[in-house]
């Protein structure tokens, strides 16, 4: 029988409602916004080329290449990897941050034209009436300077990605007015912000279904819907999918969800869940290299992976309790990978270039004991057994590899 048969699978109950009704675009934030994080280091450039390379092999449909006009250093980082997209070919399409400034639109021109790529303009304004009262700017300051700029970006050929701040809070007024103006002066694409981590899912899918009704179906212009969320609500990869249940075209996130205060929103369970739900193209991208790429995140930006994090994490498909060990190892004696990736866990590890694991602790049974020598390559004797499951119940922790081996 197929795993699949064994699962009733409440997910589709409304899924027709709820589920992203077309194919769905992934822009990779991790080196421009997820670098934004106190906490991480500004990787090499080195490191950087990795990681493009492991984004494009994971099928990413686009990046944020920096904002070349935060200096010199931005700029060389920004040129080096525009050169490397182009020498090697590849898919991957490029956009580079810049404020609502000709100083910061100006450089990403500049680099287009010496590298012969194409990069969008992201530029971004404040939006909310919350940080318009903060910074002392008028309704009329923010769509002249929105104006202003996108005709600028648009005269040096640049094509734009429009995003306003702090969407999620803005009035529905205001939000109608910026993007009709960034649209009619050109910007092709609009960047719907939850920057404060304040939307829930229910918020990101009235808003994103605004934006849309209100603003792009008005204008009678194709106009791609982008959704760029923060995680201070810990609902960031669920606004998200709720913005594209909305009708939003492509999501903005970050590998680990690096970024600002608790940071973005995360890459790999984006690529995870819209491969699991069937969304396209994802359904059948191959996403077995998802752990080298976060693994190279993580070594490039100095943040670790905890060990509970969901697919990437050490333990993701690590298992030393006795019911759900027994269990996998039913399912593997059965000769049946899939089963065994499903009968105790909501993802399956082979998708992703992983594969269960079976540990020995405190909480373990024998059959983990068996089932580990057996892996091992280890005679089996009543005896060993024994000793090895005494240690075990004694024990704190789940045994080290050397801890069992001292048992042998």
């Amino acid at each position: 029988m197929k795993t699949a048969e064994l699962i009733y699978d409440w997910n589709q109950a409304l899924a027709a409602e709820f589920f992203p009704r077309k194919p769905v675009l992934l822009n990779d934030e991790t080196l421009r916004d997820g670098l934004q994080s106190p906490s991480v280091k500004d990787p090499t450039i080195d490191e950087k080329i990795q990681v493009l390379h492991l984004m494009e092999s994971l099928g990413i449909n686009s990046l944020d290449l920096g904002l070349p006009g935060a200096g010199q250093r931005a700029v060389e980082h920004v040129e080096m990897l525009a050169r490397e997209i182009v020498g090697n070919r590849m898919k991957i399409r490029a956009n580079c941050a810049a404020r609502t400034h000709e100083n910061d639109i100006r450089p990403i021109a500049e680099i287009a034209q010496r590298t012969g790529l194409k990069i969008d303009a992201a530029t971004f304004i404040g939006s909310s009436p919350i940080r318009r009262y903060t910074e002392g700017w008028t309704e009329d300051f923010l769509l002249e300077t929105t104006e202003k700029a996108i005709e600028f970006a648009v005269s040096l050929g640049l094509e734009v990605m429009y995003v306003t701040e702090d969407t999620s809070r803005c009035d529905p007024a205001m939000i109608k007015r910026l993007y009709s103006t960034a649209i009619n002066c050109g910007a092709r694409a609009i960047v719907v912000c939850d920057t404060a981590g304040h939307s829930t899912p229910m918020g990101a899918y009235a808003l994103t279904k605004f934006v849309i009704d209100e603003v792009v179906k008005v204008s009678g212009e194709k106009i791609r819907v982008d959704w760029h969320g923060h995680c201070d609500r810990g609902f960031a990869v669920a606004n998200s999918i709720a913005a594209l249940a909305a009708g939003a075209d492509c999501v903005h996130a970050c590998a680990l969800g690096t970024g600002e205060r608790v940071g973005n929103t995360q890459m790999d369970q984006m690529l995870v869940n819209l491969k699991l739900m069937g969304v396209p193209p994802w359904d059948h991208q191959d996403l077995t290299r998802l752990r080298d790429y976060f693994d190279a995140v993580s070594r490039a930006t100095g943040v670790p992976i905890p060990p509970n994090y969901p697919v990437v994490g050490e333990d993701a498909f690590r298992t030393a309790t006795g019911v759900h060990a027994s269990a996998v190892i039913k399912a593997y004696k059965k000769n049946d990978v899939e089963l065994a990736n499903a009968v105790y866990s909501g993802v399956p590890a082979h998708l992703f270039g992983m594969e269960q694991i079976i540990e020995i602790g405190p909480m373990s049974g024998k059959s983990n004991i068996l089932f580990w020598l057996e892996r091992h390559s280890i005679p089996i004797s009543d005896e060993l057994v024994d000793r090895i499951y005494r240690r075990a119940k004694s024990s704190d922790h789940t045994l080290s590899e050397a801890e069992i081996r001292n048992c042998l």
